[in-house]
Order: C-alpha cells, then structure tokens, then sequence
C-alpha cells in the first residue's frame, strides 16, 4: 500500500490566472486518488539545514525573506512567479519529500507518494526556475543520505531535471536516470552529460516519439539501476510527456507509466527492501493526470 503525503498549503501557491502550473493540477490528482482510500499525511516544513544540503545559503535566504502581500506576485523569471503562499507550499512540498524518506528508511510505509506543487527538479543550488523554488526531490536525496550510501533518483517528466543532475553531477553516491523530450526547456540532458563517474544517465527523446522509444531507453536505463543497487528510489514523477499534455510533444500513454513504474518496484524489492518514495512534478493536462497517477499508485501497490 502507498502511503500519500501532501499539505493543504500546496493548493495555495498561485503563480497567477493561465498559468499551467495551477492548483487545480493538485486538486484534480487529490480527487483522482481519494477513492484508493490510502494512508494519508500532512507533510511537515523543510527546515533550512535540511535545504542548505542541497541549495546555496544564499538562495535559502532569499526565498524565506521573500515578502509578498496578499494578492501580490513576484515574478523570480517569466514563468516562475510567487504568491504570497508560495515559499510556504515549496517548503511544504520539500518537507513531503523529508518525511517520505524517513518513513521509507525506517519501515513505516515502503512506498510513498508525496502530492505536492510547486515542482522542484528544474530549481538548482542557487536559483528557482521552471516553475520551481526548492528542489525537493533533492532535498529528499540528501537527507536519504544521512542514513544510506546510494540513491537512485528517476525522472521521467517530459523536462529534463536539470536542477537534480547538477546538484548531484559530482556525487557518485546519487544515481540520475532521465528520460526527457529534447529539444525543449531547458536545454540541458543530452546523453554526453555523464557525471563525475557516469552518475549521470540522459535519454533524450525527439518530439512525437512514443511507447516504443520510451520502452527501448528505460529498458537500458533499468539495467543501470540494477547494477547501482540503490538502497532508496526517489521517482520524480511527471506526468507532461503523456500524449493529452499541452506543453509537449511525446506520446506516452498511461500504460507506459504503469509499466514503468511496475519495473521500479520489481528492482526496488531487489535492492532497496521495497522502498519508493515518488514525488509529483510536472503534467499539466487534468485528464492524462486523472487517469495516470492513480495508475501510477496501483503499480506502485503491486
């Protein structure tokens, strides 16, 4: 069974009217999920040690100072904007991934899924963008880390993570597994970019391609895996490479997330005592959320 963990605080940051990454995109997978009737949590606050492992004090700094009145937004890039409420959901949505790793390492729920917004994997060491403020599935890495030597962080959102590779590009401890359309934001994830000891594993996909490129590169990214080991997976689980998706151009369907993630839990009891901790990131169609992350907890059930 999964155990769910997400805040109320994550519904409140509001970037603004048409903007894709909305609360109505929690609100649709809260809803989606709640007939699974799964063990729920409210995650706690990142602490700002637990973000300094990952993010430049600098950048703490200016993100907890961050003052803005009621009705109000800051605009940190032209897609990255807060609310009065955002540095409250970020901290919520990092603190989720805190709290899903200790729950994983220390055997009170084997599987999570952290429901949350903003994202966190485009945000880097010293900057937010791409819809991001802290890297949570990062912050979650590093305090896994305290306790365990290898991490495995798996990110199939349609946009490459490129806030999690360079975090961890020197770290041969984390192992970084991406799939991601290329060309597209932000640019970075081709397959030269290795790591300090191949620490860094990109598959690119050209727009349109579908189940069958998916497939083929994780087919090769899960022998990876396997031989890494990991004694925690962190999934960063974006849902924008779906055909429905309107920011992109692959053609996944739910089945290839299900499959996916089926291949996850199969290696995480191999490796890591069935430990999973998942973590929602980008897609920005209701429908194809609706349908995927239910089936993306399923899977993760077994």
């Amino acid at each position: 069974m999964v155990h769910v963990i997400s805040h109320t605080a994550c519904l409140e940051h509001d970037p603004g009217q048409g903007h894709p990454e909305h609360a109505g995109r929690l609100q649709t997978v809260l809803d989606a999920i709640a007939p699974l009737d799964l063990p729920r949590s409210e995650a706690n606050r990142a602490g700002r040690d637990a973000l300094l492992r990952v993010h430049h004090a600098d950048h703490v700094r200016c993100m907890l100072e961050l003052q803005i009145a009621s009705g109000q937004r800051h605009n940190i890039d032209a897609d990255t904007i807060c609310s009065s409420q955002s540095v409250e959901a970020a901290l919520r949505a990092a603190g989720a991934a805190i709290d899903g790793v200790r729950m994983a390492i220390e055997h009170k729920a084997h599987r999570v899924f952290c429901a949350v917004r903003p994202p966190g994997h485009h945000a880097e060491a010293d900057i937010a963008m791409g819809f991001c403020l802290f890297n949570s599935i990062a912050v979650g890495a590093a305090e896994a880390l305290e306790t365990v030597d290898r991490v495995a962080i798996i990110d199939f959102d349609v946009h490459h993570g490129n806030g999690t590779q360079k975090i961890f590009f020197n770290d041969p401890r984390v192992l970084y597994v991406s799939s991601h359309q290329a060309p597209l934001y932000p640019g970075t994830g081709q397959a030269t970019e290795a790591g300090v000891s191949n620490n860094i594993v990109n598959y690119p996909l050209a727009p349109g391609a579908g189940s069958e490129s998916f497939r083929s590169v994780w087919q090769q990214g899960l022998q990876t895996i396997d031989r890494f080991a990991p004694e925690l997976i962190l999934i960063s689980a974006g849902f924008d490479a779906h055909h429905l998706d309107p920011l992109a151009d692959l053609n996944l369907t739910t089945e290839d997330y299900v499959w996916l993630t089926a291949k996850l839990a199969g290696l995480s009891r191999l490796h890591s005592e069935g430990r999973i901790v998942s973590m929602l990131e980008g897609g920005y169609s209701l429908a194809a959320l609706r349908d995927c992350v239910p089936a993306h907890l399923n899977a993760l059930s077994d």
